[in-house]
């Protein structure tokens, strides 16, 4: 294997510690990157599934679907927790795994429609970037910094905890939550 960063480059310059072109001592940052969008995604449907079209109305839009309404409340679950896990880092590799099944079940629904999201009814494009982004997440690891898949649900509780009480005045939770009407 070559010693630069692309064989038959024209730069003498040697690569980084890297093995095929991949710089090993920012590989971990790129994964963190990844799993932090990730979660972020997924906690912004879950938030949606929550806040805009309820818990309720999500199992009433999942019995239009196909799916048994009850499935609505471990989508919901597994999207929120899941999304907190991909950002702490906490158990990444199984986190991702699980919401692999969460996204194959949008497949079912989105797979007639194309491939173009933004079509009628929405294609699976979308999706598609999910499932490569969570199987590489899957297959990566949680990169760093992260807590890790030895971490305790007590520490990720108290990562979460430490990293709310950082958030100014202004994003408290009461602060983001909407009224009630």
């Amino acid at each position: 294997m070559s010693n630069y960063l692309l064989e038959g480059s024209m730069t003498d310059v040697p690569a980084p510690a890297s093995r095929q072109g991949i710089d090993l001592r920012r590989a971990p940052y790129a994964a963190l990157i990844l799993r932090v969008a990730l979660g972020v995604v997924f906690m912004a449907h879950a938030w949606l599934k929550l806040a805009v079209l309820t818990l309720p109305g999500t199992a009433a839009f999942f019995e239009r679907l196909g799916f048994p309404g009850w499935t609505a409340y471990p989508v919901f679950a597994l999207e929120l927790l899941g999304g907190a896990a991909l950002i702490l880092g906490w158990c990444t590799r199984w986190v991702a795994g699980a919401l692999i099944g969460v996204v194959l079940g949008a497949f079912r629904v989105h797979w007639g429609n194309g491939w173009y999201f933004a079509g009628p009814d929405g294609g699976w494009e979308y999706l598609a970037m999910l499932l490569v982004g969570l199987a590489a997440v899957a297959l990566l690891g949680p990169g760093a910094p992260s807590l890790g898949a030895g971490a305790t649900l007590a520490q990720a509780a108290c990562a979460c905890h430490a990293a709310a009480s950082r958030l100014p005045a202004t994003m408290s939770s009461t602060a983001r939550m909407p009224k009630a009407a």
